[in-house]
C-alpha cells in the first residue's frame, strides 16, 4: 500500500528545484517536465524540448520530495511542457492542493488552444482544473523582458484559471 494517493504514474523530467523564488510567489518546488513540442527560439531550456531527455521518475517519487520540504507555498510545473504529461501533472498539483500548497503551471500554449484540446482530453482537463495559475504564450525573444514577473517575454500571460474555467474565458491573474 502506498503512502500517497492514486496510481505510481511515470514521469519523464529534466529535473526539480527545490525552494525557487523565481517560478511564483513564494518559496516553491519546481518541477521542470520532458519535453515540448513548441520549441521557441531563444527558450531558457532548450535541453527539455527533446520528449526522450531527461529521466524517468514517477509521481509518488516527486510527491515524496515535494512532502520532504515544509517551507515551501507552492508548486510549479514547467518544462518542457507539462501538458504534455498531463495525467502525472494532474496527480501532482493534485497532491499539491491537498498539502495546502498553490500551483502555477507554465505553458507555451496560449489558455484558450488548451480549453479546446481539453474538451478532447479528460487529463488535460483535469489538470487545467488543479491549476492556479496559468502562465500561458510562448516565449518570444522579440519580446524578451526582464521586467515582468514570472514571465520570459510581455506576450505571455499570467491567468486565474478557477476564475477562467467559471468565465469560460480567460481571467487575467488580479484582476479581481
Amino acid at each position: 500500500m502506498s503512502e500517497f494517493p492514486g496510481p505510481d504514474l511515470p514521469i519523464r523530467i529534466a529535473g526539480i528545484v527545490h525552494d525557487s523564488i523565481v517560478d511564483g510567489p513564494g518559496l516553491r518546488t519546481t518541477v521542470f517536465v520532458q519535453g515540448c513540442p513548441l520549441k521557441c527560439v531563444g527558450c531558457h531550456n532548450p535541453s527539455t524540448w527533446d520528449a526522450a531527455g531527461g529521466r524517468c521518475s514517477s509521481t509518488h517519487a516527486l510527491m515524496r520530495e515535494i512532502a520532504a520540504n515544509p517551507v515551501i507555498t507552492g508548486l510549479t510545473l514547467s518544462g518542457g511542457e507539462p501538458s504534455r504529461q498531463p495525467a502525472a501533472c494532474a496527480q501532482l498539483a493534485r497532491f499539491a492542493h491537498e498539502r495546502g500548497l498553490n500551483v502555477w503551471c507554465y505553458s507555451g500554449f496560449r489558455v484558450e488552444a488548451l480549453l479546446r484540446e481539453a474538451q478532447h482530453s479528460s487529463a488535460l482537463a483535469e489538470l487545467l482544473h488543479e491549476v492556479d495559475v496559468l502562465v500561458d504564450g510562448p516565449f518570444q525573444i522579440a519580446r524578451r523582458s526582464l521586467e515582468i514577473p514570472w514571465r520570459g517575454s510581455t506576450n505571455q500571460r499570467l491567468i486565474d484559471m478557477p476564475a477562467t474555467l467559471n468565465a469560460h474565458e480567460a481571467v487575467p491573474f488580479g484582476s479581481g
